[in-house]
């Protein structure tokens, strides 16, 4: 074992980048992907075909197919695209395209945006009838009922799948290391692995890594399960 070669300041300091691109990537991913996922959980509940129909094809198609081909599918598909690249710096919306962050995150956030629609489109499937007859009983309108009512609810009861979704991303940004210029917690450790041909420390300081970064995602869900799912804990006689 030779793990005062991780503890050197140069290798230190490629995991710390690595670490700082890879919660990057998770963050960025996450928010545009929850985003996303809000109007189209309410559409993949909805009553109309047409609004319904286009969600379930996007979920169907992202959960069905790998992440790492999403990912080959934007950076070395729509990337690398003559059309795409010859508008680099004449359009914003194409600019994007060439820098491996923005591929990557984009390949994560539609990736994480369809798990997170058909959580939430569950969610909402099981809020109590009886507190959507409360709310109209009261006056609300359709959209109050769902602003008011469904979303704080369903968000609140999915919080323990998102959990789920929130780790599996985490661990899935492993395969940003695949583009290349994106130095990830995985691409640091490639990099020492070919340096100093030390696979087993390399990788076993990734792997320490993650499993930190999971236990703080852990305990942070736990404390959002006991602040905003109280009320759904069993109550215990006296």
């Amino acid at each position: 074992m030779e793990f005062d070669v991780i503890l050197r300041p140069e290798n230190l300091r490629m995991y710390w980048e690595g670490s700082v691109n890879s919660l990057a990537l998770l963050l960025v991913s996450l928010c545009v992907g929850g985003l996303l996922s809000l109007p189209m959980a309410l559409a993949r509940v909805s009553a109309r075909a047409w609004l319904r129909g286009p969600v379930w094809l996007f979920t169907y198609v992202l959960r069905g197919t790998p992440l790492l081909i999403q990912v080959y599918l934007i950076y070395y598909g729509l990337g690398q695209m003559e059309y795409i690249q010859a508008r680099w710096d004449d359009s914003w919306l194409w600019r994007g395209f060439k820098e491996p962050f923005f591929c990557a995150a984009l390949a994560f956030s539609l990736n994480t945006c369809a798990y997170t629609t058909e959580l939430l489109a569950g969610a909402i499937r099981h809020v109590p009838a009886g507190e959507l007859e409360a709310a109209r009983a009261c006056g609300l309108s359709e959209w109050a009922c769902i602003r008011r009512i469904v979303l704080p609810s369903a968000l609140r009861r999915s919080l323990p799948g998102y959990s789920n979704e929130v780790i599996m991303m985490l661990h899935s940004t492993s395969l940003a290391s695949t583009v290349p210029a994106l130095l990830d917690i995985t691409g640091a450790a490639r990099s020492i692995y070919a340096d100093f041909y030390l696979p087993f420390e390399a990788f076993i300081s990734a792997g320490l890594i993650y499993l930190s970064l999971t236990l703080v995602l852990v305990q942070l869900f736990r404390w959002a399960e006991q602040r905003w799912l109280a009320h759904l804990r069993p109550r215990q006689s006296v």
